[in-house]
């Protein structure tokens, strides 16, 4: 019986971590190598579907602010209803803030995002008017990533062999807008 029981929290825990944005201790790139976007200066907002009671589903709105931090980095928060967050440890009132800066990795932009220690990896795209910031699941690699050149070499990997990137789809923001 107690070996069931260890075998269902097991169980269980790995479904709870193969939900999980990546997180790393290393960027992209050892230090910030393009210059800011001014056209991601400003605030982004969309709004994120989430399940509700019963079975319904709720839209909550959401904002990401970009502001210049230097040359090369951006300072970075995201506000909104973020309750679902708040057991990452990674809200402090109603906001996440960090500070970011981009690489290009296979011909596709990524923002590597420092939050409380730790390096979130998402990718990002443009469409017309449109930003949606697309977070890479934990489980986008089986490597043991040691350096900023294993997980370049991880997510060029990825993107090469993979027919659909994996995403975290519950720490992914699409169709973000400009607002004022």
């Amino acid at each position: 019986m107690k070996q069931t029981l260890q075998l269902l929290l097991l169980f269980g825990l790995s479904i709870f971590l193969w939900g999980c944005p990546y997180d790393s201790p290393y960027g992209i790139d050892e230090t910030a190598q393009q210059n800011i976007d001014e056209d991601l200066l400003g605030s982004w907002a969309t709004f994120v579907t989430k399940p509700s009671n019963e079975g319904d589903y709720k839209a909550d709105p959401i904002k990401v602010i970009f502001s210049k931090n230097t040359d090369q980095e951006y300072s970075i928060a995201i506000t909104g209803y973020l309750n679902e967050l708040k057991p990452y440890n990674v809200i402090t009132n109603d906001t996440i803030k960090g500070s970011a800066y981009i690489s290009t990795v296979a011909a596709k932009q990524f923002l590597n995002v420092f939050i409380k220690g730790k390096v979130y990896i998402a990718e990002i795209k443009r469409e017309k008017n449109n930003l949606s910031m697309l977070c890479l699941s934990e489980h986008f690699t089986v490597e043991y990533i040691k350096n900023s050149a294993a997980l370049k070499k991880a997510i060029e990997f990825q993107y090469k062999v993979s027919v659909t990137p994996a995403y975290d789809d519950f720490f992914v923001l699409k169709y973000l807008q400009k607002v004022n």
